[in-house]
């Protein structure tokens, strides 16, 4: 139900646009989520943002560089990601709450998730 797309390779101070779309279900009424696992790491939450509103928090390390935001119309969930570094390079992955109003960023409280797209930061 959940597509992630935009990854690839770009250098240190690049960007990239991720896109998570949904064929299934209106993400305007689902809290989503970003979440991201490097080679050899557990999976960390990147940002996430609420239903309706769109309220949105980062993980403190992507604060300032990472914005996420929802275009109702196309039914999908981007995720820009500027100022790129090496240490972001992981697969990356959005995931939707499908029970809960609001803000949902817990990797424990997701319900549905896509099947990630790869981002490598080299130079």
């Amino acid at each position: 139900q959940l597509v992630e797309s935009g990854g690839g390779l770009v250098q240190p101070g690049g960007s990239l646009r991720l896109s998570c779309a949904a064929s299934e279900i209106t993400l305007h009424y689902y809290a989503i989520a970003w979440f991201r696992q490097a080679p050899g790491k557990e999976r960390e939450g990147v940002a996430c943002i609420s239903s309706g509103v769109g309220n949105t928090n980062y993980t403190d390390s992507v604060k300032g560089r990472f914005t996420t935001s929802r275009d109702s119309a196309q039914n999908t969930v981007y995720l820009q990601m500027n100022s790129l570094k090496p240490e972001d390079t992981a697969v990356y992955y959005c995931a939707a709450n499908l029970r809960t109003l609001g803000l949902v960023c817990s990797y424990s409280e997701m319900d549905h998730w896509g099947k990630g797209t790869l981002v490598t930061v080299s130079s």
